[in-house]
């Protein structure tokens, strides 16, 4: 099997071979780092990297599979980790030059449950400052690119992580996502994204305790993802928000025949590319021939609404976090992220009650459809990818040629942010004419995770992607 093939190895199989010692973890290891040392110059996925403990690593994890018996449930496979998570004794950058040089006296408890299962973090990936962009660059590490077309933005926050698993060069990658940043890259880059319910995996605080927040996986195969994210879940001691009991996505999912499935062609009144509409009535034909009945409905949600209770929920929350470093830092900040912190200048008391109102009302109409349909598909973005370094501070994004306004008022993975209980998958649902994927959202009841498993690997059955070349970029 050549180096590209073994890069583009599903984390399951890697495991089988590790097992049945037709693998070596070395091997594996060595071949992501190849690819990485290749394909890194041309999409910047990976500010931090850590090359020989790796290699070091994945000796001792062979050497455990050599001896037989019991292995973790990640042994020795490549995780990228999100420049973003606390890793105690490690740098972690935030994307900002205010913490270039910060090292963590603590441990993301997710993240350590994942290096406890045995996955060896080969590099950290790159996201926006502060996380607070749905793409990926900084003035400390540069532009990071979807390697599909890297005219094109990888989407962000959780941007390099999604990189890396389209480029080859991490089998799994960790995501955080607080308005679609495991789904927006997810999209841009062809991989698979979830969107875990709100308190279904424990994070670190104070953004633990906001329901907008969700740390979860992303990888290139559904199977791949139930994997990871059944490490990464569960209750957890330093996290009150954590649900119990654990839920465990089952290795058998069975069929979706019989299924009612709904599709929702477009959440509110947003300007969607045709590439997008197109291949999302591509992907419900998909599960029709899976034998699920698959009908159009309409949420009527409003882009007024969703963007006034996404701007008071960010403006009350995570902007002020960000802002407060506008006053001594602000000439080494990115331009959206002062954008987003001025946020919380504008924001007032009264507006939060108005948005926790909308929500309300948005959730009264998405939970009638989900009353009736198992899952609900629609777009996971109105458009294939934004430009690559391009913030959108001084000129607005347009999509068929119309402007947009600010991010809150296209940007259609914020509605299940505000849905924070309802789990969501992305997968890639086709290509567009630029090259770029286009990204389906697989929408489940509240805390219903095994059914939006179950249509995703349904769903990757009729359509699956990286399986062969004519399926990976052509980097």
């Amino acid at each position: 099997m050549s180096d590209t093939e073994l890069c583009y190895m599903s984390a399951m199989e890697a495991l089988a071979n590790f097992r049945a010692r037709k693998l070596s973890p070395v091997e594996l290891m060595r071949a992501v780092i190849a690819r990485a040392e290749t394909v890194e110059p041309k999409i910047n996925a990976f500010p931090l990297k850590y090359y020989e403990r790796a290699l070091e690593q994945a000796k001792q994890a062979e050497a455990r599979y050599m001896k037989g018996g019991r292995t973790r449930a990640l042994e020795g496979l490549p995780v990228a980790i999100k420049d973003e998570a606390y890793i105690k004794g490690e740098r972690m950058t935030n994307g900002s030059l205010l913490w270039k040089d910060h090292v963590s006296d603590e441990t993301n408890p997710t993240i350590d449950r994942v290096l406890k299962a045995g996955a060896i973090m080969h590099a950290r990936t790159a996201t926006p400052e502060f996380s607070c962009a749905p793409w990926t660059h900084s003035k400390l590490w540069g532009i990071t690119r979807t390697p599909w077309n890297r005219r094109y933005s990888c989407g962000g926050s959780s941007g390099g992580s999604a990189a890396s698993l389209a480029a080859g060069t991490s089998t799994l990658a960790s995501g955080s996502d607080i308005g679609g940043s495991i789904r927006i890259p997810a999209s841009m880059c062809g991989v698979v994204g979830f969107k875990p319910p709100f308190g279904r995996n424990p994070d670190s605080p104070p953004f633990n305790l906001d329901q907008y927040n969700h740390i979860g996986p992303l990888a290139r195969t559904v199977a791949d993802c139930a994997l990871f994210q059944n490490v990464m879940a569960g209750p957890h001691p330093q996290d009150i928000a954590t649900v119990r009991p654990k839920l465990r996505i089952p290795a058998a999912l069975g069929d979706i025949r019989g299924w009612r499935i709904a599709l929702c062609l477009n959440p509110a009144d947003y300007d969607i590319d045709p590439d997008v509409t197109k291949n999302t009535r591509a992907a419900a034909d998909a599960f029709r021939a899976a034998g699920a009945t698959v009908e159009e409905v309409d949420l009527g949600w409003k882009r007024d609404d969703i963007a006034r209770a996404s701007a008071a929920h960010f403006g009350t929350i995570f902007a002020p976090s960000v802002a407060l470093h506008l006053r001594k830092y602000r000439k080494l900040l990115n331009d959206y992220t002062i954008a987003f912190a001025e946020l919380a200048k504008t924001t007032q008391k009264g507006d939060y009650l108005e948005g926790l109102q909308i929500e309300a009302r948005m959730y009264r109409s998405l939970g009638a459809i989900l009353g009736k349909y198992r899952v609900m598909l629609c777009p996971t973005l109105p458009l294939p990818a934004t430009v690559a370094g391009e913030s959108y501070v001084n000129r607005q994004l347009r999509i068929n040629g119309k402007p947009q306004g600010g991010i809150e008022r296209w940007l259609m993975t914020i509605c299940f942010n505000i849905a924070s209980r309802c789990p969501v998958m992305s997968m890639p649902s086709g290509l567009a004419a630029n090259g770029v994927p286009t990204g389906l959202s697989i929408v489940g009841r509240t805390y219903d995770d095994v059914s939006v498993f179950r249509a995703a690997a349904a769903f990757e059955k009729q359509y699956p992607w990286y399986a062969s070349k004519a399926r990976r970029p052509k980097l």
